[in-house]
């Protein structure tokens, strides 16, 4: 008998190249544990109404690895019928939740907007039950973006639990910093509050954003880089340049976790 799916249906909004930039991050730095793996799979977690981000998890990841199949689980059956007949080579959907009901453990789970229509205080569960099914080396990315992609935060987690916390951002569209604040994911979308470390990671990118205004002459690419760089000698990054160069900036878990348990 095949367990009832874990979760609720999401609104299941989306777009083509939604995620390009989660998925541009995963590829490069799981990249190897994609390789190392006998059988990497990845999961597209609530895909959504329409199968794009599925398809384009697939590309993506081939790119990093060839031998990388996806399979995109949904809870609401109708989303799933209809994305069958994007099915092919290393693509299949299934009708499923957060028990993820694959044969095989994932080297990958993507959970993109999904938490963000949750309860703060149901994450945790959510978190230790995907990471659970994990395998060995295995990440799971969750996090929140816009509708066109422009704005992404996502936690990366591993089997042992949150890593990092990366924000990511078209730079050319960018006023502030802070503006990401409203794409946090669920686990500190209501922390954005004085008290919390979240709160004073933004406050002080958007002061060394406003300190390197002088370098918005040479384009907002290396206004970032310098914004970054200023930042990192107070907060542990776990990136470079490289990735600052994309509009990224990654931080430890432990410097943003929540101050206060949820619900306090």
């Amino acid at each position: 008998m095949h367990q009832r799916p874990i979760g609720t249906a999401t609104r299941g909004t989306t777009n083509p190249n939604r995620l390009r930039r989660m998925d541009r991050w995963i590829a490069a730095t799981h990249g190897p544990a994609l390789r190392r793996s006998d059988h990497p799979v990845a999961v597209d977690l609530g895909y959504g109404a329409a199968p794009w981000t599925a398809v384009e998890l697939l590309r993506r990841l081939r790119d990093a690895e060839p031998r990388t199949t996806v399979v995109g689980v949904e809870i609401d059956p109708g989303r799933v019928a209809a994305a069958k007949p994007y099915e092919r080579d290393g693509l299949t959907f299934v009708h499923g939740g957060f028990e993820l009901p694959l044969d095989a453990r994932p080297t990958l789970v993507r959970a993109a907007n999904v938490l963000r229509q949750y309860d703060e205080g149901e994450v945790a569960a959510v978190w230790a039950r995907l990471c659970a099914r994990l395998a060995p080396g295995g990440l799971l990315v969750e996090g929140t973006c816009d509708e066109i992609g422009r704005r992404h935060v996502w936690v990366a987690l591993g089997p042992e639990g949150p890593r990092t916390v990366t924000f990511a951002t078209r730079l050319g569209s960018l006023d502030r910093p802070s503006d990401l604040a409203e794409r946090l994911p669920k686990a500190l979308i209501h922390r954005n509050v004085p008290g919390e470390p979240v709160h004073a990671f933004l406050r002080d990118l958007d002061r060394a954003w406003a300190s390197a205004a002088p370098y918005a002459s040479l384009g907002a690419r290396q206004r970032w880089i310098a914004a970054v760089r200023a930042v990192s000698a107070d907060w542990p990054l776990t990136d470079d340049v490289r990735r600052w160069r994309q509009g990224e900036i990654t931080v430890r878990w432990s410097a943003l976790r929540p101050a206060t348990p949820s619900g306090h």
